[in-house]
């Protein structure tokens, strides 16, 4: 999975860089906003699951169980 969300995180910075430089017309624009909309959506989609993975196989120290 870090695989994948290395490359998430990668396309995100790259397209949020080409937003930055303004040297895209409006159009290219508004699809470049959308497309970092989808892929921060689908960082943090990656992260929520990993999360409850790492939860759900190791409990984390200090924190009691509920029973």
């Amino acid at each position: 999975m870090n695989d994948d969300l290395d490359r998430l995180v990668s396309e995100l910075q790259d397209t949020a860089a080409r937003l930055r430089a303004g040297e895209i017309d409006a159009e290219e624009a508004a699809a470049l906003v959308e497309r970092c909309s989808e892929l921060a959506a689908q960082v943090g989609s990656r992260l929520d699951q990993a999360g409850r993975e790492a939860e759900r196989d190791e409990p984390v120290e200090g924190q009691e169980q509920l029973l």
